[in-house]
């Protein structure tokens, strides 16, 4: 029998997990409490038959993935840092604002965040490799260089962040959110002691998909045009979407191929950036990330 599949993110102080139907966030408070915040998943039967079309399938799980797990951050960070006695202050802070237009507001900006992102890592090293032209000319030495750079970027600032210490400890719960599906995934009961012994990297993670980006964009941007700038500038924009669904298919056959010899290396470089994005838990917070998959 096939197990289901379950995704997760990392929360502050917490873990949330999803399934087809329902997602769950458990976050330590400061008292040593664990608390909770459940949801169904909406029932979209447009969104669900485009996640059957290949490429656009991607994109719609990107922009999904933005709009539910805005709210759980939402929860996780109104209350990771707040004792459970003062929790009706958030209800009057709530109050003194609308707040429709501040969860539109949250998820417009989680969006544009992510889409910003992806245009600094995209067009950046379009100018930088653009400035080396007359050093390294041609098609496959500037979309190499390009290459390159993005993941010099990328790479510096997964591990800048991770330097700080909010962002640490989302790493590390982002490893005990692997090891829980891990754990599950291997059969065993969810205990401290069988979650601990799992490996933190996972190959359906989202960092994973990031570097895909990179990898795939490399291959995407050899059938086009790198002369004159604007023309490269215009297909690098217009191609961002085509990059996100094609990437999202490669982590889905990677995931698929993880059991099969030598194509389970194809996951590798996924695997590999997991170790920056990914810190070894404290039981307590193996604890958190139990609950959570245990509460969905």
């Amino acid at each position: 029998m096939t197990k289901p599949v379950y995704g997760g993110q990392a929360v502050p102080e917490g873990v949330m997990f999803q399934s087809k139907t329902h997602m769950s966030t458990a976050i330590r408070r400061t008292n040593g409490e664990i608390d909770y915040f459940d949801m169904p998943r909406p029932n979209q039967p447009l969104l669900t038959k485009l996640k059957k079309i290949p490429l656009i399938r991607g994109n719609v799980a990107i922009i999904e993935s933005s709009v539910y797990g805005m709210k759980h951050m939402d929860f996780a960070a109104d209350r990771y840092e707040r004792h459970p006695s003062e929790d009706h202050k958030i209800a009057d802070e709530k109050k003194s604002v609308n707040t429709t237009k501040v969860v539109l507001s949250t998820v417009i900006i989680g969006i544009l965040t992510f889409l910003i992102g992806k245009f600094i890592l995209t067009l950046i090293p379009v100018f930088v490799a653009e400035v080396f032209s007359g050093i390294i000319p041609g098609k496959f030495g500037q979309v190499a260089l390009e290459t390159i750079i993005k993941l010099i970027i990328l790479l510096g600032y997964i591990y800048l962040l991770s330097l700080t210490p909010m962002v640490k400890g989302l790493f590390q719960y982002h490893g005990a959110e692997h090891k829980v599906i891990n754990c599950f995934e291997s059969s065993l009961p969810l205990t401290v002691d069988n979650v601990q012994a799992q490996s933190r990297l996972h190959y359906r993670c989202g960092s994973s998909f990031i570097l895909f980006t990179v990898l795939v964009g490399f291959v995407i941007y050899m059938f086009v045009p790198v002369d004159p700038l604007y023309v490269r500038v215009l297909n690098r924009i217009l191609l961002i979407p085509v990059v996100l669904g094609l990437s999202f298919e490669v982590l889905q056959f990677t995931n698929k191929m993880r059991s099969v010899p030598v194509l389970k290396y194809l996951g590798l470089p996924g695997l590999w950036l997991q170790y920056l994005t990914t810190k070894q838990p404290q039981d307590d917070q193996v604890e958190v990330a139990i609950s959570s998959f245990n509460h969905l």
